[in-house]
Order: structure tokens, then C-alpha cells, then sequence
């Protein structure tokens, strides 16, 4: 068995597997190598579960799972698996049983709410010329501008999908709380890290993209959740 187990990167909405390319390149540098980022559909939260299960599921060791934004709720719903040993969330919804990611946000809305638009499809899409303002202020223009244009939108009905058995309530967590989040008000963040009782709770002076401006803080805590 290898002497560091696995890290499962678990994208949100709006992006993919490539949000975390500078996190991937940070973990690599701590020795981590059995790296995996899935790419999720964002069509709804049960399809976002199976196909992450089903990439745990076929790595035989154990299992750091880590969520960033929507991700995080896809690894409470899925993250009961024998093989996960702690769950990690970067700036991400952790709901609880009977909640949704909306019922969250509707009830303290973040700054960016109204930059967010549906198509005629029933996509939910940031405004392009809201994009960077909106999920990543601390990113080069030109890194923003390639998150705008590559954004992948997730369908509305997904924001509105409920957690069944949260598996933070039976996994070791930690969190990592965005202070200058518009995508999920800060105290949001603040109010789900809480109930889950983490081993570790940190703050950074970050966008809601905090794994692509903040990669080598963010790379640490996964790392100390893998340590544990």
C-alpha cells in the first residue's frame, strides 16, 4: 500500500476538472502523485455522486476526497465510502440532510447572486463581463478570461437538489473559508465549517476561486487532512 493515500479533486459549478491545475502541481511538489480530478456532468447532484463514486470506487486504497464550491455538496452525498478518510472543503457548500446549495444561498445570498443568468435550456451561466468580479477578483485578467470564456454551466434544477445523508456527520473534515467569497457568502462558509466540528477550519483572503489564487495554502491543508 502506498505510503500517502489518494486525492480526489471534486470541481463546482462553473468549472471543471482543470480548476485545479495549480492545486495538482502544489500537491505534486508535497510528493502527493496518485492524483485524480473528476469531471463532473453538473446535471444534477445524484448524476455528480455516481460519477464520482465511481472513480473512488475504483482506486483500492484510501482516500482523501476534496470539494471546491458545488463539489463539496457532491462529496457530502457520496462520501461515505469505506475508503474515504477525510473529507476537505474549499470554500464549498456542505449541506445538511433535507438542504440544497439554493435553499442555502437564497437564505444569505452572496455578493455575485445577480450575476448569475439562465439560458433558454435551463443553464445557469456568470454574466462573461461579470465573471471575474463575480468568482475570481484575485486572478489575472487573462486567467479570468479563460474561466469565463471555458465556464461550464450546470443546470438550475441542480442548485435546487437536496442532500440525503450528509457524510461529513461520520468523516474526519476540514474547511477553508474564502473571506472575500461572492459566490457563497462568507458566512455561509463559516456557519457549514462550524456544524461539521473540524479538525481544522482556515480563513483566506481569497475569491471564491481560492484553489487557483491561494493553490499552495490549499494544497497544504489537503495535505494535512492526508496526513491524519
Amino acid at each position: 500500500m502506498p505510503d500517502k493515500p489518494a486525492i480526489v479533486l471534486v470541481h463546482g459549478f462553473w468549472g471543471g476538472a482543470a480548476h485545479w491545475s495549480k492545486a495538482i502541481l502544489e500537491l505534486n511538489r508535497l510528493g502527493y502523485t496518485d492524483l485524480h480530478a473528476v469531471e463532473n456532468p453538473l446535471t444534477s447532484l445524484a448524476n455528480d455522486a455516481a460519477r464520482t463514486r465511481q472513480m473512488v470506487k475504483q482506486i483500492p486504497g484510501p482516500v482523501v476526497l476534496v470539494g471546491h464550491s458545488y463539489g463539496g455538496k457532491v462529496i457530502t452525498e457520496m462520501g461515505d465510502l469505506p475508503n474515504v478518510k477525510a473529507l476537505v472543503y474549499i470554500a464549498a457548500f456542505a449541506p445538511d440532510a433535507g438542504e440544497s446549495a439554493g435553499g442555502i444561498s437564497q437564505a444569505k445570498p452572496p455578493a455575485a447572486f445577480e450575476n448569475i443568468a439562465p439560458d433558454s435550456d435551463g443553464y445557469l451561466w456568470i454574466k462573461p463581463d461579470k465573471f471575474r468580479q463575480s468568482f475570481c477578483q484575485d486572478l489575472t485578467e487573462d486567467e479570468a478570461l479563460v474561466m469565463a470564456v471555458t465556464q461550464k454551466a450546470p443546470l438550475g434544477s441542480t442548485f435546487g437538489d437536496t442532500v440525503s445523508d450528509p457524510a461529513w456527520k461520520r468523516k474526519p473534515c476540514y474547511y477553508q473559508v474564502s473571506t472575500a467569497d461572492r459566490m457563497i457568502h462568507p458566512d455561509n462558509e463559516r456557519m457549514m465549517a462550524a456544524r461539521m466540528k473540524p479538525i481544522k477550519q482556515t480563513e483566506l483572503d481569497a475569491s471564491h476561486a481560492s484553489l487557483a489564487s491561494h493553490p499552495a495554502e490549499v494544497a497544504a491543508l489537503i495535505a494535512e487532512a492526508a496526513r491524519s
